[in-house]
């Protein structure tokens, strides 16, 4: 019978260290190094996203700070709480981390983007590459003379092809991710750096598969060997094996009609993933690239990769990334840089990596013809590093490529590089510089009819007599939650009565999550086969937006939009195509309310603050679907000077008018009636129909209004400008919902 002492059953009630590592229960010390990891990385990302920062970054540093150069140097620290038997465990969750990893990464690489812009991103990608690939051929031999360690059996060759790869690469994942935090994905420039990144994504795997072939081969026809081996594999994956898993897919199962993969299928594709992965690693190359292998020869049909990385991202990116970053950290030890030459190397490289890489992208970008601050954006955004680059220092370091003060230096490369894109992006390509592919309604442009010209200008040279010659150039409806649909919907019939068959262009806004199936999504959402899918990805909200269109006789036309809570107006701005347009949205009426957690109110702010174009806010409190007539409610703020919002409400009534005769009109003045401003107004809105029964009353004080007693306001709708709203936002949604009437908040351009 085995001896089995009572502490190592008991634990610290009988006194037992949990931190002393145990070869019977390793998992008790990985469980606390996991916590103390994942700590840490949230710690250090909090500030760090507040400038726009990759999570890459916090989880480097955090990986640096728990290893040798910062608390490393705490006596006990290490031996205690990373002591060398532990990492075992650690390397080991990493590693299979990193193989999900480089699939997800496989995922995201669409070949189909690339034929979009195949010579542009062919170009742009190679001229990016060769400049820093020979800037670092250039460096090499000065790290490799001054460097190179007594143990260290690697030829110059190796170590050159090694650190020009290090120089030259883009982390696609994390350039995706900050293409999506500026909302550069439907750029120009965005578009051109997507296409070029995915080229140089491939392009650096490839060339870092051949530097651990030559790291791993004692000869020349070793090399070729293992090249040829791996070479084999890649199109045994690519047409035999993609060629049967699709058909099985197609065949056998709903999987790719659904978009849903099974557990079946999941378990399938894990298994491909492991097996490429061994397959790779026995013949002498890293495991990484046969998951990445896999990860290309998916199918991308109906958002099936999408889905897939659903599944997978959150233990991958919340768990093993975190901890394979403090692995690669507790590897880094700045310590080791202690003479001034160390750190001119490391700035050398850090200057030499970033102008090389901008320099390529600058010369390839303007090649294709785009003008210098485009050309100089695409550099800076093919600058950034990141998470790729981590993989390939600590390939090298493993391979004995470089030693532990080179492998330092190009960490810290890393890190500086990628957390200098976005600050410098900014600052070279502002927001009012960018230009867009294209716009839903270009093609309605000119064709409204001379009657709309006037709305290539701002409402302030309108006046009531000129109303008649007003309309707009476009319609946009802002969807966001499910509960207004009906409203809306019914509200843009009423406003459209006039023009039956209008267009209507509804965009659903959903926040960007850093998810990278979000990430997938956004890349690929100028692809126009993934249309039909989009209204699922959209949890039904435009589907049903559909049907309510289908039944009230409008044309729709969609999209998904994806974009940080924090900028999405930039996203919505980047849809309008004059400030004739008129954006619908609706707001909930407990989310106005600055204490409610909804997060409406600065939503609302941003909408009526920052869009280019005419705006009209719905503030729902009815709830009962009904086409029946209903009272329609105008206040003006004053009856001296109608603002531009007014001159917009009084439009808006006027086409409601043509459906909804009932029309009460409340002016505030402190001055007796004036029968010349309520003539101009009568005549207006009796134009619309002659039957018109409008009423026209005065008042002081919201009060004044709501408590009429003889009003019945259930069921009306209100229309008021914001410049009246801002002053009197919470009374009038309480009002409205304790006595159910909606609002429609306006604000011209």
């Amino acid at each position: 019978m085995a001896n089995v002492t009572t502490s190592s059953v008991a634990g610290v009630v009988a006194g037992k260290n949990p931190l002393v590592y145990s070869a019977s229960s390793p998992y008790t010390i990985f469980l606390f190094q996991a916590v103390l990891i994942l700590a840490f990385c949230q710690i250090l990302h909090w500030p760090l996203k507040k400038i726009r920062q990759p999570r890459v970054i916090a989880e480097v540093i955090a990986g640096i700070i728990l290893g040798p150069t910062v608390m490393g140097r705490i006596p006990g620290f290490s031996a205690m709480c990373f002591p060398q038997a532990s990492k075992q465990g650690l390397s080991l969750v990493a590693n299979i981390g990193i193989i999900l990893f480089l699939f997800i990464v496989g995922l995201e690489v669409d070949l189909k983007y690339i034929k979009k812009n195949l010579t542009a991103a062919v170009s742009v990608g190679i001229i990016n590459m060769a400049i820093p690939f020979a800037i670092g051929c250039g460096i090499a031999k000065a790290l490799y003379n001054h460097y190179k360690e007594e143990d260290q059996d690697v030829s110059f060759t190796t170590q050159m092809v090694f650190i020009a790869v290090a120089m030259c690469i883009t982390a696609f994942p994390v350039l995706v991710r900050i293409l999506i935090e500026l909302n550069l994905i439907g750029d120009l420039v965005g578009t051109i750096v997507l296409s070029s990144g995915i080229i140089n994504d491939l392009t650096g795997w490839i060339l870092l598969a051949l530097v651990v072939t030559l790291a791993n081969a004692d000869n020349g026809i070793q090399t070729l060997y293992i090249l040829l081996l791996a070479v084999a594999w890649f199109f045994v994956l690519l047409y035999p094996v993609k060629y049967l898993f699709t058909l099985y897919l197609r065949r056998w199962t709903n999987d790719l009609t659904s978009g849903q993969p099974s557990p079946l299928l999941m378990i399938l594709i894990i298994s491909m993933v492991f097996t490429s992965a061994f397959y790779t690693d026995i013949i002498g190359v890293h495991p990484i690239f046969g998951a990445f292998m896999v990860g290309v020869i998916i199918p991308r049909d109906n958002g099936y990769v999408i889905r897939i990385t659903e599944k997978l991202e959150d233990l991958i990116y919340i768990l093993m990334i975190p901890i394979y970053f403090a692995v690669v950290g507790l590897s880094v030890d700045l310590t080791k840089l202690n003479k001034g030459i160390d750190w001119a190397f490391c700035i050398a490289v850090i200057a030499l990596a970033m102008s090389g890489k901008i320099m390529g992208g600058f010369i390839g970008a303007k090649l294709n013809g785009f003008c210098w601050r485009d050309s100089l954006t695409v550099g800076v955004l093919m600058s950034c590093k990141g998470i790729v680059e981590i993989i390939v220092l600590n390939v090298g370091l493993n391979a004995k490529i470089i030693s532990e003060r080179v492998y330092s230096m190009f960490v810290v490369m890393a890190v500086v590089t990628t957390f200098l894109t976005t600050p410098l992006t900014m600052w070279v390509y502002p927001p009012k510089y960018r230009k867009g592919t294209s716009n839903w309604s270009d093609d309605k442009k000119g064709k409204e009819g001379e009657n709309e010209e006037m709305l290539s200008e701002t409402t302030t040279k309108l006046s009531i007599a000129s109303l008649d010659r007003f309309g707009f150039s476009g319609v946009l409806l802002l969807l966001k939650k499910i509960d207004a649909i009906s409203n809306l919907m019914l509200l843009l019939k009423d406003l459209e009565k006039d023009r039956p068959g209008a267009n209507i262009f509804a965009i659903h806004l959903r926040e960007f999550t850093s998810r990278t199936s979000h990430l997938l999504e956004a890349s690929s959402a100028g692809d126009s086969s993934k249309n039909e899918q989009e209204y699922a990805d959209s949890i039904s909200i435009l589907s049903i937006v559909k049907a309510f269109s289908t039944m009230l006789d409008i044309n729709f036309l969609a999209k998904s939009l994806l974009s940080p809570i924090n900028s999405f107006m930039v996203s919505v701005n980047d849809q309008v195509t004059g400030p004739g347009n008129f954006l619908l949205t609706s707001a909930s009426p407990s989310g106005l309310f600055q204490a409610s957690t909804e997060g409406d109110f600065e939503m609302y702010k941003q909408v009526l603050e920052e869009c280019k174009c005419h705006v009209g806010v719905l503030i729902p409190n009815t709830t009962k679907f009904s086409e029946g007539t209903k009272t329609i409610r105008l206040i003006f703020n004053q009856d001296d000077r109608l603002s531009s919002s007014d001159l917009l409400a009084l439009h808006l009534v006027h086409r409601f008018a043509l459906v909804h005769p009932d029309i009460h009109v409340y002016v505030r003045s402190t001055a007796s009636r004036n029968k010349e401003f309520e003539h101009q107004f009568e005549e207006y809105l009796e134009s619309s129909r002659e039957d018109v029964f409008l009423h026209i009353s005065y008042f002081k004080t919201l009060s004044d209004i709501m408590e009429k007693k003889e009003e019945e306001f259930g069921g009306s709708l209100f229309v008021v400008s914001n410049e009246f709203m801002e002053d009197h936002l919470e009374d009038m949604v309480r009002h409205g919902q304790s006595k159910e009437f909606d609002t429609l908040v306006v604000r011209a351009k």
